[in-house]
């Protein structure tokens, strides 16, 4: 069974689509621990069905955020899921996680990517370019913010008189399962080690 952290700052729909798919039986893990990087609803879902939960709060470990998060990571985890997670992990910690560590980022990477491209900023981003396409990118976290290889996309039409709000709606739809599909992939070992 495939063991999961996962990481948060939000509203946690992307943990709790994959609280639900183990529940519904179609992904064979188990979530170990959800850590959030400020108070947040995300961890709130976490506690209501008992998964361990902690608080790593960014304005009280400034210095060493990334540190204090690993502390909370068990050994045996398979897997760190950030799922909506907007700290940025220092060098330490990727290094001693590599290949281990997966994000979701709501555009089709490598377009619209990197520092400050999060939610509806990356959204409007892809209204401003005049794309007719956007989507979803899951992949590997390196150094490079949002520059790790890209293991799945789904991509979405941008219509028309979509706002940002319309499109993040329609993207968010393609998440969940685009996210629980990457999981899937890593009962794979090979995934897991080819992330260069």
């Amino acid at each position: 069974m495939l063991k999961l952290a996962v990481l948060v700052s939000g509203g946690g729909s992307n943990l709790q689509a994959i609280i639900e798919a183990i529940n519904q039986q179609s992904l064979f893990a188990t979530i170990v621990t959800v850590i959030a990087d400020r108070p947040c609803y995300g961890i709130e879902r976490a506690k209501a069905v008992n998964i361990p939960t902690y608080l790593a709060d960014r304005k009280i470990y400034r210095q060493n955020l990334s540190s204090k998060i690993a502390e909370f990571i068990p050994e045996d985890c398979d897997l760190i899921v950030l799922a909506g997670f907007l700290s940025i992990l220092n060098q330490n910690f990727i290094q001693r996680f590599n290949g281990k560590i997966i994000n979701i980022h709501p555009s089709l990477l490598p377009k619209h990517g990197g520092a400050g491209m999060w939610g509806l900023k990356a959204h409007q981003a892809v209204l401003d370019a005049g794309d007719t396409e956007s989507g979803c990118s899951v992949h590997f976290v390196t150094e490079e913010i949002d520059g790790g290889k890209v293991i799945l996309q789904t991509k979405v039409d941008v219509l028309p008189n979509d706002t940002a709000n319309d499109l993040q709606q329609r993207v968010l739809n393609v998440e969940y399962p685009t996210l629980i599909a990457t999981i899937k992939t890593f009962y794979n070992e090979n995934v897991r080690f080819n992330n260069e």
